[in-house]
């Protein structure tokens, strides 16, 4: 049997569709940290029930500058909401009965671009402009609070270019001890959102000891066996990441559309296992119910 590893949905998404009004919001999911921590408490609950036995934190655009800006808060009370949200995901495993496997969370570690707000995120197109120094400094105060906090590995998230997450595993050796996945946004079925090759970046960031997996998120699924293809003359033997998107699209004043009736992902995930996935999750609109199919469909096959 293979060691499979269920990461958990959308959290964001998930919290926009039970009345919390955080697609507009600046600090999008991050800001119920300050304002309704029980809330995110819960959407960590409802996927441990749904099968996901890896959390990642609500902490993705949970930065001390982000704090400090939105909700004035001093730089010592925004290191500990970020803590908070390590906190929140640890006291979900304990509250919610296991099923023997063991749980592990990630202290989710956004782009810079979430920061901007201006959608930049999907493309990277500010490293142009930005050094490693420059972006390694920007990183440091959530990465230190994260690790602090106790998280079992960093879960450095929709990273759009290969210079950003080189810049983030860099500041990683400040932390040695730190151990981490790396997961791309990617635009089709070769190319991060910035242009490098999908291949390529995750050769480099797997050669860090401190890198367990990596793989792509927050990526249309009809992309994701293109992509895994591409890793196949790599022969990686770290574990391969897939988690993402719904396929949906997105358009302000409307919100997400385009979904069918059928769960994006369990109609997928037996061919992405047959090219190497072995850690799968979801990113933006994938809901609890998701995580229960995928979770199910991975046991008939492992059987």
């Amino acid at each position: 049997m293979q060691d499979f590893r269920i990461l958990d949905g959308g959290a964001g998404s998930e919290l926009q569709d039970l009345g919390f009004h955080v697609n507009e919001d600046p600090l999008w999911s991050a800001r119920l940290l300050h304002t309704n921590p029980n809330a995110i408490k819960q959407l960590h609950k409802s996927f441990l029930e749904a099968g996901a036995d890896i959390l990642v934190t609500v902490t993705y655009q949970a930065t001390v500058e982000g704090f400090r800006k939105y909700l004035q808060l001093t730089t010592e009370r925004a290191v500990n909401l970020i803590k908070l949200g390590v906190r929140l995901a640890r006291e979900a495993c304990r509250e919610v009965p296991g099923t023997g496997k063991e749980r592990l969370v990630a202290g989710s570690v956004g782009p810079y671009g979430v920061f901007l707000h201006d959608g930049s995120e999907y493309s990277g197109s500010y490293v142009d402009n930005m050094s490693n120094e420059e972006l390694m400094d920007w990183h440091r105060p959530q990465v230190a609070a994260l690790v602090e906090a106790g998280v079992d590995m960093l879960a450095v998230e929709t990273i759009p270019s290969l210079k950003e997450a080189e810049a983030i595993l860099r500041l990683l050796k400040e932390f040695p001890a730190a151990k981490a996945y790396v997961t791309f946004s990617c635009k089709d079925g070769r190319n991060l959102c910035h242009g490098e090759e999908f291949s390529d970046a995750i050769q480099k960031v797997m050669t860090s000891d401190q890198v367990i997996a990596s793989g792509l998120n927050c990526t249309h699924p009809s992309h994701v066996s293109e992509l895994l293809d591409s890793l196949r003359p790599l022969q990686l033997t770290k574990p391969i990441i897939v988690k993402p998107n719904s396929g949906e699209d997105w358009e302000s004043g409307v919100g997400w559309f385009g979904r069918g009736e059928d769960s994006p992902l369990e109609n997928h995930v037996s061919d992405w296992i047959k090219r190497g996935a072995t850690w799968i999750g979801g990113c933006c609109r994938i809901k609890p119910r998701d995580i229960k199919s995928l979770g199910e469909e991975i046991k008939k096959i492992n059987r």
